[in-house]
């Protein structure tokens, strides 16, 4: 899967909001069935998700995800059924408690695949792993034998704070996210660089706050995060900025790389004045790959 750098919520039931979605420099749109969608429109926002679906098949510039019901829940097939035939790039799976969760759902896209001749195989899954507090419990399951239809993995602090009885998801001395949300975010990440998957950041709930937003994804790059969820059409710019390697940093890694290459045998190096071993060099190959995906160098 190509990278995503940001990736925006749109509810499915508003045609204004899917018709400017399409001109939003996210990577990628996620048609929303589940939070966004009021039950009473339920149905309208299948079908018109399916029409846009299948009015916008050239994702080359901005791919299109379904975030369905949970699973347990009495709309989620009805979701998959409905969108389906217009060949989603990939659903977004919320509530999920672990791993067979994940199976399930890829049992299900591949009867739907086959049925809407679609290859079998090509709808991927982003997992929402982290809104119940089973799923806090569960993320050894991923290592057990998860589909590789799974390419993604988000976190979650509302529903979790909802799911755990928690009045809020912050510290009330620093601000930053108190302890078991702290502990979502980090087995998110792991768990997904384990499985091989995309981690991505959570979203920012305070949309008008520009260098929060920045600030944030500082944070989840620097962890190791790929890309963000936006929930406002004006923070996919931000985001993408944010997780674009600069033209400094994709220089220095190509001298990394370089200095290396012209060294074979040399465990440590030193360059302008800075030891380096073998992490800095995977470091710098990890920036140069995710630049060449996002088109920065060599395609």
């Amino acid at each position: 899967m190509r990278i995503i750098r940001s990736w925006l919520f749109v509810p499915a039931d508003s045609e204004r909001k899917l018709a400017r979605g399409r001109e939003n420099p996210a990577d990628a749109l996620i048609l929303d069935l589940e939070d966004a969608v009021a039950d009473d429109r339920q149905e309208i926002a299948r079908e018109l998700a399916q029409a846009y679906l299948k009015k916008h098949e050239n994702r080359s510039r901005q791919q299109l995800w379904v975030r369905v019901n949970p699973l347990d829940h009495d709309f989620s097939l009805l979701d998959l059924a409905a969108v389906m035939p217009g060949a989603p790039d990939g659903i977004v799976l919320p509530k999920v408690n672990s791993a067979a969760d994940i199976n399930r759902l890829a049992e299900r896209l591949a009867a739907l695949e086959a049925s809407n001749g679609i290859e079998i195989g090509a709808t991927k899954i982003l997992s929402v792993a982290t809104e119940t507090a089973e799923a806090l419990l569960t993320f050894h399951t991923y290592l057990q034998g998860v589909s590789d239809r799974l390419v993604a993995l988000t976190w979650g602090g509302e529903d979790l704070a909802a799911a755990l009885g928690a009045s809020t998801n912050r510290h009330p001395a620093t601000g930053d996210y108190d302890y078991p949300f702290q502990h979502a975010r980090t087995m998110c990440l792991t768990t997904a660089r384990a499985v091989d998957a995309q981690p991505v950041g959570v979203v920012v709930t305070n949309f008008r706050d520009d260098e929060l937003l920045r600030r944030d994804c500082v944070y989840d790059r620097q962890s190791g995060f790929i890309g963000k969820i936006a929930i406002h059409p004006a923070q996919c710019e931000v985001i993408n900025q944010a997780f674009t390697p600069t033209e400094a940093e994709v220089e220095w890694s190509q001298k990394v790389v370089a200095i290396f290459e012209q060294n074979p045998g040399l465990g440590t190096i030193g360059l302008e004045g800075k030891m380096l071993d073998m992490p800095h060099l995977k470091q710098a190959r990890n920036l140069l790959e995710l630049a060449a995906q996002i088109k920065l160098v060599g395609g």
